[in-house]
């Protein structure tokens, strides 16, 4: 099953058990990942402030969006790479790769430009307090600097996590989180640095890990072996990548309650409650990510037994993931309802009306996990099928519009952030109706075989 490349074959062998050992490291990789922007609120707000901390959760907020447009364009890399892995297609993975490796570059240029430009603006247009603007957008423009190594980054864990690879990537995140630590507390606690000390920690982790990851594939002795003089693009390709990338850019980001992205950024109350958020969203990020993970996971198992024509297994594959992925969110859920009390963790605040609104929110939706675990694996299961745009349609109009439309209907009724909170529960279970009624009647594996 498993080669000396670390790959692994998910076209044979039990499926619970491939699951969840390539979900494993994914999960653990992502824990990592979330350390970079955790670790620079935990030790701003500890060693510089409350306003330096606002001002490095808001430019977070910011580039999860921007970052996660970029990232969803190579979720279509990793599918078309994942078919061809199983179908043993290796002139066409290599093709895949090289042109991925390409478009990733390009991007990560883009990205920069986009950071260091347009930074005040969005920042604005995001309702940015004006306290805390100035440090945001130091903290927005020197982050951004760092943009072509993570972007290489994501580009060239995607590429491995499509041929079964999921270790690899993890061991060059805990060495990139720790150097991200270290540095955050060198640069911000002993040099006060402030803001820009934790950006610039983060700038340089993001290259530790992408120098790492980019030396593995240049080392690779399978066909996904990265060839530097081959990186070029090869246009049908591209289209391939893109065209199963936009619709997950389009439904991006998928963190379980996004309120900065597609809610008002303000109530009654505010500032307070946008003050409040960003503890809260950290915590619930951390507890959701293994359900993240295992969505992963099945967009890869799919993809792979699909180009191997292994099709009972794809579907059997999904019936597991789902299974599994509601069992854990609502067990996850549950866990956090009973320690809700104490949460957010005064790790990141300890002022009391910050608390008490995260434990408000936890009470509101921690019981409806189960619903947004099955929205993400059944997303999975179709990306991995090439069926990207279903997914997409049904997030932008029941997680944007429809939510977007309930909040500003129900807080002129009833003027509490608790309304907002319930826009998640309400619009995550109505996907969910969308998503089964979908899955029953599409035979999306024989649209498979049609297209292939």
């Amino acid at each position: 099953m498993k080669s000396k490349n670390q790959s692994m074959d998910m076209t044979q062998g039990v499926i619970w058990k491939q699951l969840a050992y390539f979900a494993l490291p994914l999960f653990l990789g992502n824990l990592c990942q979330q350390l970079y922007n955790t670790a620079d609120s935990i030790i701003v707000g500890k060693f510089v402030g409350k306003d330096a901390l606002a001002a490095v959760s808001s430019s977070g907020n910011l580039i999860f969006m921007m970052t996660g447009f970029f990232m969803g364009l190579f979720v279509g890399a990793g599918v078309i790479i994942s078919r061809y892995f199983g179908a043993k297609c290796y002139d066409r993975l290599e093709a895949a790769v090289h042109t991925d490796l390409a478009f990733a570059m390009v991007c990560g240029v883009l990205l920069t430009l986009v950071g260091i430009f347009l930074t005040p603006q969005i920042l604005v247009w995001m309702r940015t307090p004006e306290d805390v603007l100035p440090q945001s957008i130091q903290y927005f423009r020197l982050y951004f600097m760092g943009s072509l190594f993570m972007i290489v980054y994501n580009a060239c864990m995607g590429i491995l996590q499509a041929v079964g690879d999921s270790r690899s990537p993890l061991r060059y995140l805990i060495i990139s989180s720790i150097t991200n630590v270290t540095l955050d507390l060198i640069f911000v606690g002993a040099l006060k640095w402030g803001v820009n000390g934790a950006a610039i920690a983060t700038v340089v982790s993001q290259m530790v890990s992408a120098v790492l990851c980019f030396r593995k594939l240049m080392q690779a002795d399978g066909p996904y072996r990265l060839v530097p003089k081959r990186i070029r693009f090869e246009l049908p390709m591209l289209k391939q990548i893109t065209a199963q990338g936009i619709p997950p850019v389009c439904r991006t980001p998928s963190s379980p309650s996004p309120t900065w992205w597609c809610s008002p950024t303000s109530t009654p109350s505010a500032p307070m409650p946008w003050r409040a958020a960003a503890p809260y969203a950290k915590v619930e990020g951390f507890v959701f990510l293994p359900i993240t993970s295992f969505a992963m996971a099945l967009t890869t198992f799919t993809g792979q037994n699909l180009g191997a024509g292994q099709y009972d297994r794809a579907k059997r594959g999904a019936r597991v993931g789902f299974t599994c992925s509601m069992l854990l969110a609502e067990l996850i859920g549950l866990t956090l309802l009973l320690v809700a009390p104490p949460m957010p963790s005064p790790l990141f605040n300890d002022d009391p009306a910050v608390i008490a609104i995260g434990v408000r929110q936890t009470r509101t939706e921690a019981l409806f996990y189960f619903a947004l675990a099955f929205a993400h694996s059944i997303s999975a299961v179709m990306r991995g099928a090439g069926r990207a745009k279903m997914p997409m349609y049904t997030m932008l109009v029941c997680w944007c519009v429809i939510r977007v439309t309930y909040i500003t209907l129900a807080l002129k009724v009833w003027p509490d952030i608790i309304t907002i909170f319930w826009a998640y529960p309400i619009t995550w279970c109505l996907s969910c109706v969308v998503f089964l009624l979908y899955y029953l009647k599409a035979d999306w594996v024989h649209s498979f075989q049609k297209a292939h």
